[in-house]
């Protein structure tokens, strides 16, 4: 039965466009309307659909669109899906997509999904001053006018009130999400090896990452010039692509690991949960801004334990495992040693049973999606 409506902003559209922001986005339009709450949502892409949920999904403008035709866009589109629907609230997953709709939204609750904060890591990639301060000013426009904010994880919320003033008791924690039985898979690891072409009686490492810096990759492959001492015949994946996708491939081959470390690339969301249980272990060496750490969650799903860096959210992924799956620190002998320890049985890892008890009881969809409706429940009353 349909409770409340909530028009939802989003970045991108999830089988188009990957990423976390566009994952949540995506499973929300999904399991929220179980929840009774129905779901109308505008993102940049091509969507334009009726899912099997009842959410209706339309794209406001083509991922090629200039950044001003794009704002223009979203003005119009939002204005237009205001007055049609007339949702009781508005929930944003972008402020840049959001800042649009500030002036037609006069009285109605706005909720922010808090998937990062976009200034700093813009900044942590390398972006220019002025770039950096004209997010943090459309951040702080939309953040000044909304009622509640959600958010993947305890250390977001701190970067919320510390570095965006926002008063605490307005942050709610909701984590992210994973469809359990998605990657709950009867393949045996030999097996999904053999479907994937791995190959067999290596210990493997997995890492899924957006290549950019502050992802670690860099301290991840400088840790195997010396896990491969310890372990000799281990062999770490790397999927995924981005900017630093060269400069890994230059380091690779400076350091003689050819035989160790493979670079994918791009590899299809379809695919992944074959590739979780195809490894040993997950590795997660984030070296900044890591609001939660969807990958660690999936790789969880799929009963392959993760060793993750104390960075952001990451710990609170892994909380309440009975495993040391924390690494001391973010540098390549702190990553290199805690793996070389996990490899050789020194330290504790769960057993595949408990990593997906975990995931089920706190991180499938619709546990999430109750949640969620549970902070937009709140902000209308």
């Amino acid at each position: 039965m349909r409770e409340a409506s909530v028009l939802q902003l989003g970045l991108g559209w999830f089988p188009e466009t990957h990423g976390g922001a566009e994952n949540v986005f995506y499973n929300l339009a999904r399991h929220l309307p179980r929840q009774g709450i129905a779901v109308d949502g505008l993102v940049l892409g091509s969507i334009r659909a009726t899912l099997d949920s009842g959410a209706r999904i339309d794209s406001f403008a083509p991922p090629t669109a200039s950044l001003p035709r794009r704002l223009a866009a979203a003005r119009t589109a939002i204005a237009g899906a205001l007055h049609r629907q007339s949702p009781d609230l508005v929930a944003s997953h972008f402020a840049l997509t959001a800042v649009a709709a500030l002036p037609a939204l006069r009285n109605r609750p706005l909720v922010v999904h808090f998937h990062g904060p976009w200034a700093l890591e813009s900044a942590a990639e390398g972006a220019g001053a002025l770039s950096v301060r004209l997010k943090f000013l459309v951040e702080r426009l939309v953040y000044d006018r909304a009622c509640r904010f959600i958010v993947l994880s305890h250390a977001f919320a701190a970067i919320l009130a510390e570095r965006y003033g926002v008063p605490p008791e307005r942050i709610d924690r909701v984590p992210g999400g994973v469809e359990a039985d998605r990657y709950d898979l009867p393949d045996s690891r030999r097996d999904a090896r053999a479907r994937l072409g791995w190959p067999q009686g290596r210990p493997i490492l997995l890492t899924v990452r957006r290549l950019v810096k502050r992802m670690g990759l860099a301290a991840l492959v400088d840790s195997m010039a010396e896990l491969r001492r310890r372990v000799p015949d281990v062999l770490l994946v790397v999927a995924g692509r981005g900017p630093e996708a060269a400069a890994l491939q230059d380091r690779i081959g400076a350091l003689g690991l050819e035989e160790h470390v493979r670079l994918l690339g791009f590899v299809p969301d379809t695919h992944l949960p074959l590739a979780y249980r195809a490894a040993d272990l997950c590795v997660m060496p984030s070296q900044a801004l890591e609001g939660f750490g969807l990958t660690a969650l999936e790789s969880l799903a799929a009963g392959t334990p993760v060793l993750v860096t104390p960075i952001g959210g990451l710990p609170e992924v892994v909380e309440g495992l009975d495993g040391d799956l924390v690494l001391a620190g973010t540098d390549a002998r702190a990553i290199g040693l805690g793996v070389a320890e996990a490899l050789t049985g020194i330290r504790r890892l769960p057993c595949a049973d408990a990593c997906r008890s975990l995931v089920r009881t706190r991180f499938d969809w619709p546990v999430i999606a109750a949640r969620t409706a549970a902070v937009y429940r709140g902000a209308l009353s």
